[in-house]
């Protein structure tokens, strides 16, 4: 234990009040379970879960007091953490209480929050609020206000509101619809970029990653009852023996190449779709249904312009040992053979396959964060990255199962050509060739190895995702307003 003298003359060098000081000797000594003299990310983690809080960014706190940069907070560390922290927490505070009565309401934090380009309801506000609120007063003081938020490094009120507007689904190599909500400081401060950027290296490592389970896929849906690659293992054996270990990457390449355009074409389009259905309510912000439709039409406009990759994409993920040299050698086979409209194959389902997959991908998504939400408002206004990657995940995997079948016709159009003998068949006899021959069971070959790819590529662009973004900002000099979750 220190000793009461030396924490005394700590107070009167700093000017911070004494008790506060004793206090966080206390509390240290508490966290620190190995009695060493300091605190590692382990320590304080179970620390502060021992105190019944959750915090997902203790990796943060303890980066940010690491003066010495050894890993470790020792006391030193820890309290003068503690003593800036309170102080921007007290600044926060002062710009949230507009009337300077001592205590924040609902209508302040949904003022400042539209102030800084975040627009939410009175009833989201106050659920925010009511994870704060501990004498259920329906104001937030001082006291409540730095004890909820003591052991979260919050640098601004934007953070709290990240998850009512940004979406954490990561890119598992299927359609994400519905693209990410940026506010307008975000947009100028040049976040958007870092963000979109982050998110098309963190897709590339992931496909890249399940690039095997995505090739058999294609394999199950192109060929079906037809293919001696019936089950998962088999079908990785036989794509080896074929062409070797790595064949079993054939059409990664343009699967990575086309993530960078397919994001910015999207992003862009919502944006402008966005304007459009805002008219002149040019703040206001969009309604679930209406984040639907913005976002199917521009997937669509993103996938018009694209779609010639997914066809190279399938075409060159089918293809044998030395059958195309390069993907230019594809594209101009293809062009010399079929002709211009091959490159659109398939395009029809393809747009169909949009709809269901966004309307249920999002309303699974926002179904389970407001789940999320209700149940657990007493205990904090930030749901944190974890949960929200997990709303995603199970919303997309809920989404493929609704527009699988479409997404097998796609295919399945897009390698007619490519297969000999084959008849080249249009959307609804294919579909009604496949379940004459093959039951409903056939409109979902190849769903296995896609669903056994979700929780790796999950995992892989979350890592991934995560590090390339501090990277990147760490790199550019930025401070991004939700850097911290």
């Amino acid at each position: 234990m220190w000793p009461r003298g030396w924490t005394q003359a700590r107070c009167q060098d700093s000017g911070v009040d004494q008790d506060r000081e004793q206090l966080w000797a206390e509390l240290f000594q508490q966290l620190d379970l190995n009695k060493d003299g300091r605190v590692d990310v382990n320590e304080l983690r179970i620390g502060l879960a021992a105190r019944g809080l959750s915090w997902s960014s203790v990796e943060e706190i303890v980066r940010a007091g690491d003066i010495n940069h050894d890993g470790q907070l020792d006391f030193e560390e820890f309290t003068e953490y503690l003593r800036s922290h309170e102080k921007r927490l007290r600044l926060m505070f002062r710009s949230l209480d507009r009337n300077n009565d001592g205590e924040v309401d609902v209508g302040e934090i949904q003022q400042s929050l539209h102030n800084l380009g975040v627009d939410i309801t009175l009833e989201q506000a106050a659920k925010i609020l009511q994870s704060m609120d501990k004498d259920h007063s329906m104001t937030i003081d001082w006291i409540e206000w730095r004890d909820h938020f003591l052991f979260n490094p919050l640098h601004n009120m934007e953070e709290i509101a990240q998850f009512w507007k940004h979406s954490v689904m990561l890119d598992i190599g299927e359609h994400l619809t519905v693209p990410d909500e940026f506010s307008e400081k975000e947009k100028r401060s040049g976040f958007v970029w870092r963000q979109l950027m982050a998110g098309a290296v963190a897709g590339s490592v992931s496909r890249t990653g399940t690039a095997p389970l995505d090739r058999l896929k294609v394999f199950l849906q192109v060929h079906g009852q037809s293919s001696d690659k019936g089950n998962v293992w088999s079908g990785l054996r036989a794509m080896v023996k074929e062409g070797g270990l790595t064949a079993l990457w054939r059409g990664n390449g343009i699967n990575v190449l086309k993530i960078a355009p397919e994001t910015a074409i999207k992003f862009l389009a919502y944006e402008q779709i966005k304007r459009l259905m805002r008219g002149s309510n040019e703040g206001g912000t969009l309604k679930v249904h209406e984040r639907f439709v913005a976002g199917s039409l521009a997937g669509a406009t993103a996938q018009t312009i694209i779609y010639p990759m997914e066809v190279l994409k399938t075409r060159l993920t089918l293809r044998k040992t030395g059958q195309y040299s390069s993907v230019a050698d594809c594209a101009k086979q293809i062009l010399q053979k079929e002709g211009v409209r091959a490159f659109y194959k398939g395009y029809l389902p393809n747009m169909l396959g949009i709809i269901p997959y966004a309307g249920i991908d999002l309303a699974v998504y926002e179904t389970l964060k407001n789940a999320w939400l209700q149940r657990h408002t007493e205990g904090s206004a930030d749901p944190g990255v974890l949960v929200l990657v997990g709303c995603g995940t199970v919303s997309s995997t809920c989404g493929q199962l609704a527009s699988y079948p479409l997404a097998l016709i796609r295919t399945r159009m897009q390698a007619q050509a490519s297969i000999k003998g084959a008849p080249q068949l249009s959307m609804l006899t294919l579909f009604r060739s496949i379940v004459a021959q093959e039951g409903v069971v056939g409109l979902y070959r190849g769903i296995a190895p896609n669903f056994l790819k979700v929780i790796p590529a999950v995992s892989i662009s979350y890592v991934v995702y995560e590090h390339m973004r501090a990277l990147i900002f760490r790199f550019t000099g930025y401070v991004p307003v939700d850097a911290v979750k």
